[in-house]
């Protein structure tokens, strides 16, 4: 306890106020560069990716995709997935889906086909990371 009673606070708080000031600077100049990186490509998909207000992504000729149709709906299933589409046969039927690619929740609530490759899951009964989806009503 000795340390602090020689410790001279007004021969150190100009760094004290320095190191503070770096922070605060460094928090405010990541916060502006964020939001300016954010609203850069005003599409909801990846550098690359189609959108419009009826589709959005891209498909690899080489890849073999899946494809699915239902009502997109938000939410997933124990963790898995952030949206899910509605399908006939109730909720044992639903497609869980994610999407590195795409915003899916610009598609929430229409009719949708999507396009995608199944991941493993120990939740969903189908778990699909999704490269294209299309309104089809």
């Amino acid at each position: 306890m000795d340390l602090m009673k020689n410790f001279d606070f007004k021969r150190y708080w100009p760094f004290i106020l320095g190191a503070f000031a770096v922070v605060i600077a460094g928090v405010g100049t990541a916060w502006i560069l964020s939001t300016k990186v954010m609203h850069t490509t005003g599409t909801p998909v990846a550098p690359g990716a189609s959108f419009t207000s009826n589709e959005a992504g891209l498909l690899d000729s080489k890849t073999k995709y899946d494809t699915a149709t239902g009502i997109l709906a938000e939410g997933g299933i124990g963790g898995d997935g952030t949206h899910h589409l509605i399908r006939e046969g109730g909720p044992s039927k639903y497609v869980y889906l994610t999407s590195s690619v795409i915003d899916l929740q610009s598609f929430v609530n229409k009719k949708v086909q999507v396009w995608g490759q199944t991941l493993s899951s120990k939740k969903a009964g189908w778990l699909m990371d999704v490269a294209k989806v299309q309104v089809t009503q």
